[in-house]
């Protein structure tokens, strides 16, 4: 039995089953039914990735289902990754959803026919083998995210600016990898991936950097990469959580996807692995993402907007693993190639596990207090312990640290780096010694900045006094939210200390991505991660085990220390009583850090790339001067990027809209003036090129 094939044909009827039950089901029943026709579709694409990186790819063909191409759908091991991935988001936010969506306004029929529809989408996305196939799964997936983000544009006008800008950024997007694969489509035989890949080594030259390029352009969009990022901290704070659990722990992958399957794949054949050029791009573009994101990340007090950034953060991460990976198979190294793929698509593993929690997790403070700001939150560890527990523990996942999910994949991508020293081969080594420690200071310093960002929304949002009255009255949400949560937290734990586990599904899509060569294996073992070829070794179940005892030996030591005290004292117990505090008396929450106060130090110290604007306007009375009414404090840490790029243009087309109005002045002999002198114009052209 093929598992991959009977998964794909599952998920599809799942899919389209849920979605129609959504709209004839009842109000109250309806988020039940679509949560669990979510969740069920997810599974049914977890089995078909398992199947696919088992050994079992699937293909099929639907002639008529669409015009002209047809449907052409077949899983490999790159592909069965991420369906994989996509599977286990879509289960963990379809459990999330039967609890979530109910009485939270997003309930409707609209809604909730779509959400199983968008989970469809995003798993056939890595099965299609054709371009038609993936264009089309592509713009549904699109186009359905789209309609779940706007879905409270009624209640929030941010949610409809927030839409706009998806909804022009992601087209644009597509229309980028529209271009780059018809360029490419037209030197093939057809527009089937086997046709593109016998036709990429007879691409004449600079025929394949344009297509690589306009591809990667719309693919690094989806991906949030900067500067096409902007769509993202806006998209993802304002769609339902459990849909901004979808959008960055799945959706985002799927650019990943893309560029590996367009990179490595379709055009691997003409130079090997690809122009050395285009990988150095890639790394560049992740390089700058994962430092920009997590610094606006670490500025941020929007608990969601901070979450997103954060995803930034992360895909620029996994970019520098595929650019890496990409210089490495150009130089001839397999096993560092490898190893650099294999740290980048098991840190997208890694990512959809914990940001899955967090987000939920964030849904979840949302929908008890009503808010997403950290300086308004606190106090939430009385009354929703477990939500503080999960978030705390996604917050350490996605931190680096040992034993935090994120800190495996983060590790082997330094092994990677640090292991690719010049090899003294000209060129090639002058551009790893210069590329290859700005990665490394550039990963090692997103490290550092997402443990102090982490610590900001844990330690402010959930820990500290509360700061407004629905902070403090705030309650445990129910058990399928907690449901949903815990079951992303799960694999949050096993990725921690059994990384392992997943090792031959990274294998399988790593290899297959590198050419199905079967020279490049880098990581094997079980307990213990054993690197192939290079030096380094590790163990993330013994290394949690050892943190673990010696967290319990320093608490039973301290304890016995305390109760040994009291044994030996001898007169009468001490009272209790407050210490002296110079008068202040006891603490409250304005004495506390706030979000913004926490991150001023960082934002000291990057200045002058963040860019902080701070406006103070003091009002006097009219009677004096020197009487002072009112004082009004700004301070915003705006996007650099976005204003040095976007507000021009966003400019320039408000002034071209303004001009055209000139144009437009009722007149039908004008317009037929108009359509008259364009037609000479072009056909003076076409005579001219002749």
């Amino acid at each position: 039995m093929n598992f991959a094939a009977l998964g794909l044909a599952a998920a599809g009827v799942l899919g389209l089953v849920s979605a129609a039950a959504a709209v004839w089901v009842p109000r109250r029943a309806r988020s039940g039914v679509v949560g669990v026709g979510t969740a069920l579709t997810g599974a049914a694409g977890v089995l078909a990735g398992v199947g696919a990186v088992a050994g079992q790819p699937a293909s099929m063909t639907l002639p008529g289902l669409l015009p002209l191409a047809g449907i052409a759908v077949a899983v490999d091991g790159l592909g069965g990754l991420f369906v994989v991935v996509t599977g286990v988001v879509g289960v963990w936010a379809g459990v999330y959803a039967t609890a979530y969506t109910r009485g939270h306004g997003v309930d409707g029929r609209g809604a909730s026919a779509v959400l199983p529809l968008f989970v469809l989408a995003m798993l056939f996305v890595p099965a299609a083998s054709s371009v038609s196939t993936l264009l089309v799964c592509w713009e549904l997936m699109a186009l359905t995210s789209l309609l779940l983000v706007v879905a409270e544009h009624r209640r929030r006008a941010e949610v409809a600016r927030a839409g706009l800008w998806y909804a022009v950024m992601t087209h644009l997007g597509f229309l980028a990898v529209l271009a780059g694969l018809l360029v490419f489509t037209a030197y093939a035989a057809n527009d089937s991936f086997a046709a593109l890949r016998e036709a990429a080594g007879r691409l004449p030259a600079g025929v394949g950097t344009v297509v690589f390029t306009a591809t990667l352009a719309g693919f690094a969009s989806k991906a949030g990469i900067v500067p096409l990022h902007a769509w993202l901290p806006r998209a993802h704070p304002e769609a339902p959580s459990h849909v901004s659990a979808l959008m960055s722990a799945a959706m985002v992958n799927l650019g990943v996807y893309g560029i590996l399957r367009v990179g490595f794949d379709l055009l691997g054949g003409a130079a090997g692995g690809g122009v050395r050029g285009w990988w150095l791009l890639v790394l560049g573009l992740g390089a700058i993402s994962a430092v920009y994101g997590i610094l606006q990340a670490a500025m941020s007090t929007d608990l969601k907007r901070l979450l997103g950034q954060s995803t930034t953060e992360n895909m620029g991460l996994v970019l520098v693993g595929v650019g890496a990976a990409g210089l490495f198979d150009t130089a001839g190294q397999p096993v560092l190639a490898g190893l650099a793929l294999t740290a980048a698509l098991l840190h997208v593993i890694n990512h959809a596990a914990f940001k899955s929690v967090l987000f939920l997790a964030a849904g979840s403070v949302l929908r008890a207090t009503g808010t997403r700001d950290l300086d308004a939150l606190g106090g939430l560890r009385a009354g929703m312990p477990v939500t503080t527990a999960l978030f705390g523990l996604g917050g350490l996942a996605a931190s680096a640290l040992p034993p935090g999910t994120a800190f495996v994949s983060e590790w082997l991508l330094l092994q990677a780096l640090i292991h690719g020293l010049p090899d003294g081969s000209g060129g090639a080594s002058t551009v790893t010694a210069v590329v290859m420690p700005v990665a490394v200071a550039a990963v090692a310093l997103t490290a550092g900045l997402s443990v102090a960002t982490f610590v900001k929304a844990f330690g402010v949002g959930f820990l500290a006094k509360p700061r407004s009255a629905r902070a403090e009255r705030a309650r445990e949400s129910p058990i399928g939210m907690l449901a949903g949560m815990g079951l992303a937290a799960l694999a949050c734990v096993g990725l921690a200390v059994l990384p392992a586990s997943v090792l031959p599904v990274v294998s399988a899509a790593t290899d297959t991505a590198l050419g199905g060569r079967g020279d490049t294996a880098a990581v094997s073992g079980v307990a213990t991660l054993q690197l192939t070829g290079v030096t380094g070794s590790l163990s993330p179940l013994l290394l949690a085990v050892a943190l673990a005892v010696a967290g319990g030996v320093v608490l039973a030591a301290t304890r016995a220390a305390v109760t040994a005290r009291r044994a030996a004292r001898s007169g009468p117990r001490r009272r209790a009583a407050r210490l002296w505090d110079c008068g202040g008396g006891p603490l409250s929450a304005r004495m506390e850090y706030t979000a913004t106060s926490f991150a001023e130090p960082l934002q000291r110290v990057f200045d002058n790339v963040v860019a902080p604007e701070t406006d103070v306007n003091v009002d006097h009375h009219q009677e004096s001067r020197y009487l002072v009414r009112t004082v009004e404090y700004r301070h915003r840490v705006p996007d650099r990027i976005e204003r040095r790029l976007y507000a021009p243009v966003l400019a320039a087309a408000a002034r071209w809209g303004e001009a055209g109005r000139a144009l437009a002045t009722g007149s039908v002999h004008r317009y037929l003036g108009y359509g008259f002198y364009t037609v000479c114009g072009v056909l003076l052209v076409l005579a001219a090129l002749r």
